[in-house]
């Protein structure tokens, strides 16, 4: 059976160093507004964001009916000399996950996203010369199962990798290297749909190429004119999340009801995450949720 969630970034609390972060919401609002919008599920959110205690977690999260599903790790796996980090870092969250009982939560492992200057300028219209080398890509794929192991071996719970626009894992190309050289028992794909189509390729293609891999999956869409308004400013991945470049689900270019169909055809029965990224402070998450979510009842979900 498919469930439905949301997480913490929908109300700008996002994973990136950002001067708006004293607007970020609290998690005892976010939580509460996640319920009451018809949600059943969340996601941990930056570290800290939420209870580290395990109890604590436990409590808020519970006490709202609610499921903890997984958590966002960034980790700047191009850089060898951060993998060790990366391993402590997930391991940290894992086990936090576990202590409070939520065995099942995926690690979701992403690159450091929007730290890379060049990818970060350039997101959504990523040219030849803007990637890794072939070197720098098993480096890379090597960290991501280093990671992926090492939460295995731990806790028993499984890590699927996020692509994601401004890291260097944001192309349809990119997302089929990485796969390429990783063991497919070891890291599963979080296909995130409005990721996949800022990043020039189309979710349904992916859900046909990749279904063996898509552990996990978040709802997010994407509106092709925004990025076309952000691009002709020459606005980095941030000036494009400014202007909504996430939009609210069914008002811009991914088609869900195919998606719906291809995850039913495939007999995928996990957590569907909705996400709506914005920046802290911007526009009216409550609200956006229950249209998300209303808009999800009409796929019949």
């Amino acid at each position: 059976m498919i469930k439905i969630a949301n997480a913490p970034c929908s109300w700008g609390a996002l994973e990136f160093d950002l001067e708006e972060k004293s607007e970020e919401i609290g998690f005892e609002q976010v939580l509460d507004e996640i319920r009451e919008t018809g949600y059943i599920g969340t996601e941990l959110g930056d570290w800290g964001y939420m209870p580290t205690d395990p109890a604590g977690l436990r409590e808020e999260v519970q006490k709202r009916g609610l499921e903890l599903l997984g958590a966002f790790v960034p980790v700047a796996l191009a850089d060898v000399t951060k993998h060790n980090e990366g391993v402590s870092a997930a391991l940290k969250v894992a086990g936090l996950m576990h202590a409070a009982g939520y065995e099942k939560a995926f690690i979701v492992l992403a690159d450091d996203n929007g730290t890379i200057p060049e990818r970060t300028k350039n997101a959504g219209r990523i040219r030849p010369g803007m990637g890794l080398t072939d070197t720098q890509w098993i480096a890379y794929a090597q960290g991501a199962e280093k990671i992926a192991k090492a939460v295995k071996d731990t806790y028993g719970i499984r890590t699927v990798f996020h692509h994601h626009c401004a890291g260097y894992v944001e192309t349809p190309e990119e997302i089929d290297t990485l796969l390429s050289l990783t063991d497919p028992n070891l890291l599963g794909l979080c296909l995130d749909m409005g990721h996949y189509a800022f990043g020039g390729g189309n979710p349904v293609d992916a859900l046909k190429a990749y279904s063996n891999r898509i552990w996990h999956v978040h709802f997010k869409d994407f509106n092709p004119e925004i990025a076309k308004v952000s691009k002709a400013v020459h606005g980095d991945y941030f000036d494009a999340i400014k202007r909504g470049v996430f939009c609210e689900l069914g008002k811009g270019g991914v088609d869900f009801e195919a998606i719906v169909a291809l995850l039913h055809q495939f007999k995928y029965d996990d957590w569907i995450v909705v996400e709506q990224d914005i920046l802290p402070g911007m526009g009216h998450p409550k609200i956006c949720a229950q249209a998300n979510r209303d808009y999800i009842k009409t796929l019949g979900l």
